[in-house]
């Protein structure tokens, strides 16, 4: 029995002995590793911006819209909570769609000048997109 204990003891010895050295190596090669991921996650990112550098502006840019949105709204509705504002924003709405009514939409002739200006805006835009048939 005793000697079965020895050798048991010797065992775990011998394992405890062994344990720091494999540990520290492990270790060594866990940090090799993680150095080594440190040292290529730049490239690593530049290459998957320039890969998909449209889809992650068109993103960033839905959201900064988004957030602009959000806050724009916030400050329409705290404006409106005033006394008498909204009364007044509608007043100018409603003047200003009766201006552009009898300026553009009553005659034919300023019907067809507003129908060029949009012609030319529309171009402006088809020219300066790329998207010209």
């Amino acid at each position: 029995m005793e000697t079965q204990i020895k050798k048991e003891y010797s065992t775990d010895l011998k394992l405890a002995e062994q344990a720091p050295a494999e540990l520290n190596y492990k270790a060594q090669k866990m940090g090799k590793q993680v150095s080594n991921f440190l040292a290529e996650l730049p490239d690593k990112i530049n290459k998957f911006y320039q890969e998909y550098k449209l889809p992650i502006l068109s993103f960033a840019l839905l959201v900064l819209t988004i957030i602009s949105l959000k806050i724009v709204l916030a400050i329409v509705g705290a404006v409106n909570g005033i006394p008498l504002v909204r009364p007044f924003f509608q007043l100018i709405g409603m003047c200003y769609t009766f201006w552009f009514i009898s300026r553009y939409l009553l005659k034919n002739s300023t019907r067809k000048e507003l129908a060029a200006e949009l012609d030319v805006a529309k171009q402006e835009v088809v020219e300066n997109t790329g998207l010209e048939s």
